[in-house]
């Protein structure tokens, strides 16, 4: 299993072609269901922003060593799960297990290539659910309650996959990918769960290179502001990355260089500000 790296420099371009690799894999066995699932998470940057597109210089996203997937409330009120869980035992994965060596059902991998795990996530269903809490859906099958994860079923952005699996077989397809202002909402949400150095930098880094400006990430984020955890997102972004010293800030620059950095923290200051102003204008 793959250590989570906790600074920019511990990132590998092979990790992320490992976990490239496996969402082609995912997909090539999950068709009839894919509709119902999101990618999200780490691997959603290099999906939206290509690095060819990004002005020279710029650094491409530091990658990511798992897949998240989201699912819909729909795919498990109904039953299908069952198809969905059978069908990745078919293609060669299990649930995990922990360091302590007990099952994590909300966290799978495929026997034959152990380094990628996939998490699986869905929204809340109902006024108790808390968000990172553990949802049994059945005994080795679970998922993790990501609040505003509804909102990447609203936002998202079809992308082709082209290369090959994380068996070696070539392939191509269609996967549907978290967008940038859906992103930006679980991006601030798990920040405010968990205050992780990545969760930080993965935000900052959608907002400052999605697209042509920061308006292209407004103009996707608008429509979601009806909704509460859009609307606690912003709350959170105007709490922790608004002061050049506050800790969104200063966690995007030690997650980039392991220490405090006036230029970068003014950086995430500025973009985040043109966010939320653009959030605000009526």
């Amino acid at each position: 299993m793959l250590r989570k790296p906790q600074h920019a420099s511990e990132y590998r371009p092979e990790y992320l072609e490992l976990v490239r690799a496996t969402c082609l894999y995912v997909a090539t066995k999950l068709g009839d269901v894919m509709d119902e699932i999101v990618v999200i998470g780490g691997l959603v940057p290099s999906l939206l922003i290509h690095l060819e597109d990004l002005p020279p210089g710029t650094l491409g996203h530091a990658g990511t060593t798992n897949l998240d997937v989201g699912l819909t409330l729909a795919l498990l009120d109904a039953g299908r799960y069952r198809g969905l869980t059978g069908r990745l035992r078919d293609a060669g994965f299990t649930p995990d297990v922990n360091e302590e060596g007990r099952l994590t059902r909300q966290r799978w991998r495929l026997r034959s290539a152990g380094e990628v795990t996939i998490d699986f996530l869905i929204p809340p269903s109902t006024d108790a659910d808390q968000g990172g809490t553990i949802r049994s859906i059945e005994s080795d099958f679970a998922a993790i309650i990501a609040p505003g994860l509804a909102l990447a079923f609203e936002d998202r952005d079809r992308v082709r996959l082209d290369g090959r699996t994380i068996l070696g077989e070539r392939a191509t397809r269609g996967v549907w990918v978290c967008g940038p202002g859906a992103f930006v909402v679980l991006k601030a949400l798990a920040f405010d769960l968990r205050g992780e150095n990545k969760d930080a930098y993965d935000l900052f880094y959608m907002i400052r290179n999605y697209g042509k400006s920061v308006e292209d990430v407004v103009a996707r984020l608008r429509p979601l502001l009806t909704a509460e955890p859009a609307r606690r997102a912003l709350v959170i972004l105007r709490r922790d990355f608004q002061a050049i010293d506050g800790v969104g800030p200063r966690r995007v620059a030690d997650f980039l260089l392991g220490a405090p950095d006036d230029a970068i923290q003014a950086d995430v200051v500025g973009f985040v500000g043109r966010l939320l102003d653009g959030c605000a204008t009526t």
